[in-house]
């Protein structure tokens, strides 16, 4: 019950399975939760175990607070303990708000915000046992300017960014550091569903600062940092990782 475990919600792909395998190579055993592609998880597990770690599958939509425990009860049985919880899961319906409707509304928000108090309650009890933990949420630049067809999204990540200042302060006294890390346009397959995809990609490479748009390595080194004991002074934080795009009018 020594070795170090991490949870990854939505790591079968993209920025989740970079984290994963990152935290893998640092020696932790890890926790792969999906949604849909059970394929992928499974090629994610292979990876990891690869390096010599443990992977534990678990299917689950984190919007829905019973799979969540279900999930959590799985973990404790096969490990009895967490360390690290990386609130990646995400989805949303991109439309303009005046073509939202309520379900849209409500499946984003379950996802991209329920998640992570309900998770984070059922995690603080697994780290409270060895003493104490991290969690890192992924963010995006849509919860604090406008992004087309983004409404829905960019206020569930605003309340996810409300929602990690909450939890650092509370769960502080248990030793769990709580921030999140909010990425501009990085080119991954969940940009895909995006109908201004091109758009946003040629904006990104033509006007961010740093000379090219954010990759998902860009996204994984800033996960690992605030995970790192180097960062143990920072709480209830949001790391803009954006190459300096959303300093520009």
């Amino acid at each position: 019950m020594t070795q170090k475990v991490a949870l990854v919600t939505g790591s079968s792909r993209g920025i989740g399975k970079a984290t994963a395998l990152r935290l893998a190579e640092q020696g932790y055993d890890i926790v792969i939760n999906y949604a849909r592609s059970k394929s992928a998880a499974l090629e994610t597990a292979s990876e990891i175990e690869a390096l010599g770690r443990k992977a534990l599958v678990v299917k689950a939509n984190v919007g829905d607070v019973e799979k969540i425990k279900k999930m959590f009860m799985e973990i404790n049985e096969a490990f009895g303990r967490l360390d690290v919880f990386v609130n990646n899961a995400a989805s949303g319906v991109l439309r303009p708000a005046m073509e939202l409707e309520e379900s849209h509304w409500d499946w984003t928000m379950n996802i991209n915000s329920k998640a992570l108090l309900f998770c984070a309650q059922e995690a603080a009890k697994l780290m409270e046992k060895s003493g104490g933990g991290k969690i890192v949420s992924i963010s995006s630049l849509g919860s604090i300017r406008y992004l087309k067809n983004y409404t829905t999204v960019g206020v569930s990540k605003a309340a996810l960014e409300a929602l990690t200042r909450y939890l650092a302060v509370e769960l502080a006294p248990m030793n769990i550091r709580v921030n999140a890390v909010s990425g501009g346009a990085v080119d991954t397959e969940a940009l895909t569903h995006f109908p201004n995809r091109e758009e946003l990609l040629a904006e990104a490479k033509e006007k961010t600062p740093a000379g090219r748009m954010v990759e998902i390595d860009d996204m994984v080194n800033s996960v690992m940092f605030l995970l790192s004991e180097e960062a143990s002074m920072i709480r209830g934080q949001t790391l803009i990782v954006d190459g300096g795009i959303s300093l520009l009018v």
